[in-house]
C-alpha cells in the first residue's frame, strides 16, 4: 500500500498496480480495498486485461486514517479524496468503479469531475438516486456505537453492525461517517458519462439495477447472482467490470 495526503492533509492508503489506462476502485461501507476488489479477483482481472488499478481505502476504513469526528466526513469529503488521489497519481482520466458506498461516492463524483471517463455502479439500484426519502443513517450510527449488539432492534442497522464486526472495522469511525451523511441525496440524472449498473438479484438493500439504469442517461445494467454482500463473488461481477471499462478504450 502507498499513502498520500488528501485535501485536508488526512493520510489515506491506496493500492497502485498494473500498467495501462487507469481504473479507480471505490469499496463499500465497512469493507476495504482488499475485501471488495482483491479477494474478489477484480484487481487481478483488470491488471491482466492491461489496466492500471488504483484502489484506495476510504477515510475511516482499512489502512487509512480513521477520524471519529463526523465533520471529517462531511461536505463530500470522500468525493474530494478521490479527486485528491487522481491529482496525486497524475491521472488525466480514469474509469471509476464503485460498490455500495463507493458507488454513491462515484455517482456524486462524476458530474463534477471531468477526468471521470466512465462509471460502474455496483450494489446500488432502484432505492437510490431518485425522489426517494433519504436513508436515515442515524440508526446505523447508533448501532455501530452500541456496547451490546444484542440490543439493536433496527434490522438494517443490525446488519451493518454485524458486517462491521465481521471485518474488524473501526466502529466509531464508521458511525461518524454515517452521522455525516444524514439526509444525503444524489441526483443521478446529472451523470453524463457511460455507466453500467450491477446489482445482485437478491439485493434487497439496493433494489433493481434496471430501475436505476433507467434514470441515468444512456446507462446499461446487468443483474448478478447474490445479495448485497455475496454478489461481488459472482464471476460475472469481475467479468462485467473488465468488459465494460475496456470498451471505453
Amino acid at each position: 500500500m502507498e499513502h498520500f495526503s488528501s485535501f485536508d492533509d488526512l493520510d489515506l492508503a491506496y493500492l497502485d498496480v498494473g500498467e495501462g489506462a487507469p481504473v479507480v476502485l471505490l469499496h463499500g461501507f465497512a469493507a476495504d480495498h482488499f475485501s471488495n476488489w482483491v479477494a474478489t479477483g477484480v484487481v487481478d482481472d483488470l491488471v491482466g486485461a492491461g489496466r492500471r488499478v488504483l484502489a484506495p481505502d476510504a477515510r475511516g476504513h482499512g489502512a487509512s486514517a480513521k477520524p471519529h469526528d463526523p465533520s471529517a466526513y462531511a461536505n463530500d469529503a470522500m468525493v474530494r479524496d478521490v479527486q485528491s488521489l487522481m491529482g496525486h497519481a497524475n491521472l488525466d482520466h480514469a474509469d471509476v468503479v464503485g460498490y455500495s458506498m463507493g458507488a454513491i461516492v462515484a455517482g456524486r463524483l462524476a458530474p463534477r469531475e471531468p477526468r471521470v471517463r466512465s462509471l460502474v455502479l455496483g450494489g446500488v439500484g432502484g432505492e437510490w438516486g431518485g425522489e426517494q426519502r433519504p436513508l436515515d443513517t442515524v440508526p446505523i450510527a447508533e448501532a455501530l456505537e452500541a456496547e451490546d449488539p444484542q440490543n439493536i432492534d433496527h434490522p438494517l442497522a443490525a446488519a451493518f453492525r454485524r458486517f462491521a464486526d465481521s471485518t474488524g472495522a473501526d466502529r466509531l469511525a464508521l458511525a461518524a461517517n454515517s452521522r455525516s451523511r444524514r439526509g444525503e441525496t444524489t441526483d443521478v440524472t446529472a451523470i453524463s458519462v457511460p455507466t453500467l449498473v450491477l446489482v445482485g438479484d437478491a439485493d434487497q438493500l439496493a433494489g433493481s439495477s434496471e430501475a436505476l439504469a433507467e434514470r441515468i442517461p444512456g446507462a446499461t445494467f446487468r443483474t448478478l447472482r447474490g445479495n448485497h454482500l455475496s454478489a461481488v463473488r459472482d464471476p460475472e461481477f469481475s467479468r462485467s467490470i473488465v468488459t465494460f471499462v475496456n470498451s471505453m478504450s
